[in-house]
């Protein structure tokens, strides 16, 4: 399944693409209370559905218009174990959104005047190396928040997969082998958007955790929010992650993400979430006060690199810093990202800053869709009183086969190659590998196949 969703968010920012509406009104309209107020009222009803139909077992949403939250409720369970309801103020791992909530606190930093979005990592951050020195010596914040950096699509991830810490993986993408020239491809790296945060804060002295809670959670009164693990799991109130088990929901496994913090460590509650957008969509400002300078903010929201074409509509999407960039049929900037841990997680946030607009989904399921349907749909509605597709059909298609709709080659491992070479015996594998970028790997018999033995915690 992470493998799986890697390719999906890999797929030239599928969020993106699928987000852009295909209808096409006559005349540009400002989205009316009216209109929000009927759109939370389908998205309400949809909400309840999958909760009746366990979909899922629990999730939540907030609403933000023209500079309030308008609506916040919880749905479904906290645990299957437990069955305490979902609420607005439950606490879940955001994953992914982390990145634009990363980029909105680099952003701020970049306001102090220290840093700039180009500021190079090699007088950041000394002790950062990219394969080519050259690269090394070059590369900027912009690169890293862009996913322009050259690394391979989701460069490290397995290495966090296997027990190393932050510091053992950014020291080892100097091993890393590019997947391309600098600054010429996207693709979605969250230990270079880690990288590119860690530097930014190293400037003021801070750890980015530190940063995050001083220069913007606290601000924002996010009191539930915070980018260390220890801190989600002290929650008394927060949403266990789960995933499917013969056809019942189970919480099985636990996310630690603080490896990887800046790109997918930060936890909240939508109550919480909904502070941040409506600083998203008040150009930094929060209650009348300039939290984030308001051309660094920007700059987030503003296409670095093209992800894609849209299926429906052959439109470009784009990536911003930490937001996948996109525009309408009338020209409106739509900003949004997901966020997913395989072990349990998906989310979504979905802005229209012209509208004042924006929605938070935050779920305690593995990623099957359900958070980018139910946010999609809603601003649908908002904007042109129902939905132009059947987007929870499309994105659970699209988390199942993301080739089913068109974004990424896909490949059926069901069915044998035509004319496959004759098995090697198991033993002819056995042995000990050394690799400076996975270190030491041992391959062993187990349970009549082969197993991998790799990382500090010789995980199999």
């Amino acid at each position: 399944m992470r493998i799986l969703y890697r390719i999906f968010l890999t797929s030239s920012g599928l969020l993106t693409l699928l987000g852009l509406s295909t209808a096409a009104p006559a005349e540009k309209s400002h989205v009316t209370s009216e209109q929000v107020t009927h759109a939370i009222q389908e998205i309400e009803k949809l909400a309840q559905k999958q909760i009746q139909e366990n979909a899922l077992p629990g999730l939540a949403i907030a609403v933000v218009f023209q500079d309030k939250t308008v609506y916040a409720k919880g749905f479904g369970v906290r645990d299957t174990n437990t069955k305490v309801p979902v609420d607005a103020d439950t606490v879940f791992q955001l994953a992914s959104v982390s990145k634009s909530i990363g980029s909105t606190l680099v952003a701020e930093l970049v306001g102090e005047g220290k840093i700039t979005w180009d500021s190079k990592l090699s007088a950041l951050d000394p002790t950062f190396e990219m394969f080519d020195p050259w690269v090394t010596r070059e590369i900027t914040i912009r690169d890293m928040y862009a996913h322009r950096s050259g690394l391979p699509a989701h460069a490290g991830d397995l290495l966090e997969d296997v027990g190393f810490t932050r510091t053992e993986i950014l020291y080892r993408l100097r091993y890393q082998h590019p997947d391309s020239s600098f600054r010429s491809h996207y693709a979605y790296t969250n230990f270079g958007i880690t990288e590119g945060s860690i530097a930014a804060a190293r400037a003021y002295g801070l750890e980015w955790e530190a940063a995050a809670n001083e220069k913007l959670f606290k601000p924002l009164g996010m009191t539930s929010a915070s980018s260390r693990y220890a801190d989600f799991v002290a929650q008394p109130n927060k949403a266990l992650g789960h995933v499917l088990v013969d056809g019942k929901w189970v919480q099985k496994f636990k996310r630690d993400a603080d490896a990887q913090s800046p790109a997918g460590g930060v936890s909240s509650s939508v109550n919480d979430v909904a502070k941040w957008i409506r600083l998203q969509l008040a150009n930094g400002k929060f209650e009348g006060k300039q939290i984030v300078d308001e051309k660094a903010l920007a700059e987030t929201h503003y296409p670095q690199m093209l992800t894609g074409f849209s299926p429906f509509t052959g439109l470009p999407g784009f990536y911003g810093f930490g937001w996948n960039v996109s525009y309408d049929d009338q020209g409106r900037l739509r900003l949004n990202h997901s966020g997913a841990f395989a072990l349990g997680t998906a989310t979504y946030v979905d802005l229209v800053p012209a509208e004042q607009l924006g929605i938070v989904v935050l779920t305690n399921a593995y990623p099957i869709g359900i958070a980018e349907a139910l946010g999609t749909t809603f601003v649908d509605t908002a904007l042109y009183g129902k939905p132009t597709q059947d987007w929870l059909a499309i994105f659970k298609q699209a988390f199942s086969n993301p080739a089913a709709v068109g974004t990424v080659l896909g490949f059926d491992y069901s069915k044998l190659p035509a004319s496959p070479a004759p098995a090697i015996r198991n033993s002819a594998y056995v042995g000990r590998y050394t690799n400076d970028f996975f270190g030491e790997i041992s391959i062993i018999e187990k349970d009549g196949g082969l197993a991998i033995v790799q990382g500090p915690k010789n995980k199999t």
